[in-house]
C-alpha cells in the first residue's frame, strides 16, 4: 500500500512509503486536510541511518493496527530531520523542555496549526513497565480529543507561548576567562579512565577536543592537550574506530570506546579526521595521521558520489540486525586470512569465542598493550577482511548530499590536503569545492539549497549552517591551493548569511528571511552533534578578518562572540567551536604573506607546523583578485624578483624580506 511519501526524493521518507499509515510530508496538504477533516496531527521526525527509527517503524508503522488508529483519527506526518531541520528544532526544543531529553525517532502530537501538546522520543507499540505504548497513546488521545479537546488546545496554546517567549539574556563581554571558564569545565567532565567526556552514551565531540588542542597551544597549557591525546587514542584503540575499513561509528554505549552504535555519518567523520589531522600538527604521532587518512579513505570509497559530493551516512543495520556487517569470529579470520595470520590477527584486534557484542567481536586494540603504537605488518590482512566484509553482507547508504556536511567534509579534506602535502585530497578537495560552488554557491548564493540529489537539487534553501559550513570549507581550500576565488566564495556567502539571516537582537536565525514560516523561526546558540551555525559564523568572520584585513569583518566577529557570551555565560562550554574565534582576540596573530609564483619548500614546512596563530596567503604576480579581496596585500611587491615575505603581527607589518 503506497503513501502520500511515494514521490519523494528523501531515501527516509521514502523507507516509509509503504508503509500502512498513509503518511504525508511536512507541507500544506497535511495540515489543510487536518483542518478540513478536524483531526490532530501525528508528527514522526528521523532519518534514514537511525536504528531505532528503523525500530519503531518495524514495531509500529508496518503494523496495522497501529496504522488504523493513525489513519482513522489523525493525519501522519513524515519529517526526514536532515531535510527539515527547522522543522526538527522546532519540535526537539518542545520535546526536551517536557521530558528533560530528546533523540530520534521523535514523536509529536499536535493541533492542526502546529501547536504541539504531546512530544518524547521512540515509543514501543504497547505499554512497557513504566514506558508509555504508542497504541494506548494514540487511543487515549483520540478519545480526548472528541470529549476534551479544550484540554488539548490549552496545552498547545501555552507550549508554542512559551516557545516564543524566550527572553534575550543580558550582554556579556568575551575576553578570556571565558576560554578558561571553557577548558575547566570540559576538564571537569572529563574520564581520566577511558577518555572523553561523560560517561555513556560517550560522544566524540570533535569540536571540543580541537578547541582545547588550539587553547593549550596559544594558552601556553600542556594538561588540555593530555586530555585530548588521551581521548584521541582511546578512541582509536575502541570499537567506534572500523579498524577493518576506517572511519568512525556515531558514538560509543560504553565508557570504554568498545561497543559502538554502528551508525556512520559524514559529519562526524569528517570532524573527526579535521580533528586528528590538527593533533598531528604538533609531534607528528603516526597514530593520528593513520586515523584521519583512514577515515578520510573511507569516505571516498563509501560515501562519495560521481558528482564529487558526499552522501550523508551509512546504517547501524544490516539484514536487520544492529552491527551485523562489522563483527567477526575467530572461524571466520582463519577461513579468510588463514589459520595462522587468523589467529594472529585475532590475538591482536581482540576477536575471541565468546565474543564482545552478541556472541561474535568488534576488533579493537583495547587490550593490545602496545596501545600508542599502530599494530605493524596488518595492512593487508585488514584489507582482505574489509573486500571479505564487502561481499558478506550489505549496509544502508543515505544517499542525500546535504550542503553543510559537505562543507564539513570540505574542510577535512582540503585540511589533509595542505597539512600532509597530499596531491590526492587536493584533488578531491577542488573536486568537492567544484560540486558546491556548482549548486549556486559562489556566483549566486542566495539560490544555495540545503539538499541535493543526484538528479538535482531540492527546493528547500539553505540554512545558517549550510551556508557557514561551506563558507568555512572554502576557506581551508584556500590554504591548500592558494586560488583567491575560494575566499570570494566565502565573502559571498558570509555576505548571504548577514542579509537573509540575521535577527535584529544579535545572532542568526536557523532559517532564512524567505523561508517557510514554522511556530517559531528556530534559533539554535549551542553546539550539539556538530557545531551550531551561530558558532560557526563566529569562526567564519573571524577568518575572513584574518585572511582580508577588512575592518566589516572583525566588527561582524566581535558582535557574534559578545552574542555567544551572553547566551553561553554560565557554561562556555557549550560553545567551544564559536570559541575558536575568541581565541584570535585574546591571543595574538600573525599574517604571513609570500609574494611569489609558488610557495617556496621552506614555507610548505612551515605551512605544515601547528600554529593556529597564524595565517598564511600568497600573492602572485599580477594577482589583483587577491588584492581586491584583501586590501592590505596591494602594494606587497617582489623587490627584486625573488620571494619576498611580510609578516604582520598585531595590526603591524614589518619590511619585506627574503623568503629563501
Amino acid at each position: 500500500m503506497a503513501n502520500h511519501l511515494q514521490g519523494e526524493r528523501s531515501p527516509y521518507l521514502l523507507q516509509h512509503a509503504q508503509n500502512p499509515v498513509d503518511w504525508y510530508p511536512w507541507g500544506a496538504e497535511a495540515f489543510e486536510r487536518a483542518v478540513r477533516e478536524d483531526k490532530p496531527v501525528f508528527l514522526s521526525i528521523g532519518y534514514a541511518t537511525c536504528h531505532w527509527c528503523h525500530v519503531m517503524a518495524e514495531e509500529s508503522f508496518e503494523n496495522e493496527a497501529v496504522a488504523e488508529v493513525l489513519n482513522r483519527d489523525y493525519i501522519a506526518v513524515k519529517v526526514d530531520r536532515e531535510e527539515r531541520p527547522d522543522v526538527d528544532a522546532v519540535y526537539m526544543e518542545v520535546c526536551t523542555a517536557l521530558t528533560g531529553s530528546g533523540g530520534w525517532p521523535l514523536t509529536v502530537l499536535m493541533t492542526p496549526d502546529q501547536k504541539p501538546f504531546f512530544a518524547d522520543t521512540y515509543l514501543p507499540r504497547e505499554n512497557r513497565g513504566e514506558r508509555l505504548g504508542l497504541l494506548p497513546l494514540l487511543r487515549g488521545v483520540a478519545d480526548k480529543w472528541r470529549r476534551d479537546r479544550a484540554s488539548l488546545l490549552t496545552a498547545g496554546e501555552e507550549i508554542a507561548s512559551m516557545l516564543r517567549a524566550a527572553p534575550a539574556p543580558a550582554a556579556a563581554e568575551p575576553d578570556g576567562e571565558l576560554l578558561r571558564k571553557a577548558a575547566v569545565q570540559l576538564a571537569g567532565s572529563y574520564d581520566r579512565e577511558y577518555g572523553g567526556f561523560g560517561s555513556s552514551p560517550k560522544f566524540p565531540a570533535p569540536h571540543q577536543l580541537l578547541f582545547l588542542l588550539r587553547y593549550a597551544r596559544l594558552a601556553g597549557e600542556k594538561a588540555p592537550r593530555a586530555l585530548v591525546e588521551h581521548t584521541l587514542r582511546q578512541m582509536y584503540r575502541g570499537g567506534i574506530f572500523d579498524h577493518i575499513g576506517g572511519g568512525f561509528s556515531r558514538y560509543s554505549t560504553d565508557r570504554e570506546w568498545l561497543v559502538p552504535h554502528f551508525e556512520k555519518t559524514l559529519y562526524d567523520n569528517a570532524l573527526l579526521a579535521y580533528c586528528y589531522t590538527e593533533a598531528w600538527q604538533e609531534g607528528r604521532l603516526p597514530l593520528y595521521r593513520q586515523a584521519a587518512e583512514a577515515t578520510l579513505d573511507y569516505c571516498l570509497r563509501e560515501l562519495r558520489a560521481e558528482s564529487g559530493g558526499f552522501y550523508s551516512g551509512q546504517d547501524a543495520d544490516s539484514e536487520g540486525e544492529e552491527g551485523k556487517y562489522y563483527l567477526f569470529t575467530p572461524e571466520e579470520l582463519e577461513t579468510v586470512l588463514g589459520p595462522d595470520d587468523g589467529r594472529h590477527f585475532a590475538e591482536c584486534y581482540d576477536i575471541t569465542a565468546e565474543g564482545n557484542f552478541r556472541g561474535r567481536s568488534i576488533p579493537n586494540l583495547l587490550l593490545n598493550q602496545r596501545w600508542n603504537l599502530l599494530p605493524e605488518g596488518y595492512a593487508d590482512l585488514r584489507e582482505k577482511l574489509r573486500l571479505y566484509r564487502a561481499g558478506r553482507c550489505a549496509l544502508g547508504t543515505d544517499r542525500k548530499l546535504l550542503t553543510g556536511r559537505n562543507g564539513l567534509m570540505l574542510l577535512a579534506l582540503a585540511k589533509a590536503a595542505w597539512v600532509f602535502e597530499d596531491r590526492r585530497y587536493l584533488h578531491y578537495a577542488q573536486e568537492l569545492g567544484a560540486f558546491l560552488r556548482g549548486q549556486a554557491g559562489a556566483d549566486t548564493p542566495e539560490d544555495l539549497r540545503a539538499v541535493l540529489y543526484e538528479d538535482g537539487p531540492s527546493p528547500l534553501p539553505a540554512r545558517l549552517d549550510d551556508y557557514a559550513f561551506a563558507a568555512l570549507g572554502f576557506l581551508e581550500l584556500y590554504r591548500a591551493d592558494f586560488d583567491p576565488s575560494h575566499i570570494a566564495a566565502a565573502s559571498a556567502l558570509a555576505d548571504e548569511i548577514r542579509a537573509q539571516f540575521a535577527d535584529p537582537t544579535g545572532g542568526f536565525f536557523l532559517n532564512a528571511e524567505r523561508a517557510e514560516p514554522l511556530l517559531k523561526r528556530p534559533q539554535i546558540f549551542f553546539d550539539g552533534a556538530l557545531p551550531s551555525g551561530n558558532s560557526a559564523a563566529a569562526v567564519l568572520f573571524d577568518q575572513l578578518f584574518r585572511l582580508t584585513g577588512r575592518v566589516g569583518w572583525q566588527e561582524a566577529a566581535d558582535r557574534q562572540l559578545a552574542f555567544l557570551a551572553a547566551r553561553a555565560e554560565r557554561w562556555p562550554a557549550a560553545v567551544s567551536f564559536g570559541l575558536l574565534a575568541l581565541l584570535s582576540r585574546v591571543y595574538p596573530t600573525r599574517e604571513l604573506v609570500c609574494v611569489a609564483e609558488e610557495l617556496p619548500a621552506a614555507l610548505r614546512n612551515v605551512s605544515g607546523t601547528y600554529a593556529p596563530e597564524l595565517t598564511l596567503l600568497l600573492k602572485r604576480s599580477g594577482d589583483k583578485a587577491l588584492a581586491a579581496l584583501c586590501p592590505f596585500t596591494a602594494d606587497m611587491i617582489q623587490p627584486d624578483g625573488r620571494p619576498t615575505l611580510y609578516l604582520c603581527q598585531g595590526g603591524v607589518c614589518g619590511m619585506p624580506f627574503p623568503a629563501e
